[in-house]
């Protein structure tokens, strides 16, 4: 199995930054994209931004401009640097993982626990 554990979430001040870190272990094979999404109070999960192994990148709209992800293949850790943020990004900000295990066949995606990332305004 391939375990994902995020971290650097906390409260901030709107217009404020974070960091967020997500590092992947286990019987890892081979990681392909990684992404994080996020769960805000009373809606569904949604992408934030994703990147493939090869470092091609995607964001929501919402987040263009503001948001930046990367990744560090050799650590298989994905970063989501935020900055300008805003009250309506407060959620639950998961990360995702569509990877290959030494243990279990096929491509599957894995999930972490989540971080909470609270903007005040």
């Amino acid at each position: 199995q391939v375990q994902l554990v995020e971290s650097g979430g906390g409260l901030v001040q709107a217009g404020g930054s974070l960091r967020l870190s997500c590092a992947a272990s286990g019987s890892i094979f081979r990681i392909d994209a990684m992404g994080w999404y996020r769960r805000a109070p009373g809606k569904q999960r949604e992408l934030v931004a994703t990147i493939t192994s090869g470092g091609i990148t995607n964001y929501a709209d919402s987040v263009k401009g503001r948001f930046t992800i990367s990744r560090d293949n050799a650590k298989n850790t994905v970063y989501l640097q935020t900055n300008s943020l805003k009250p309506e990004d407060t959620a639950i900000y998961y990360c995702n993982a569509l990877a290959y295990s030494t243990s279990i066949p096929g491509r599957r995606d894995y999930w972490g626990q989540g971080t909470q990332v609270t903007v005040s305004s």
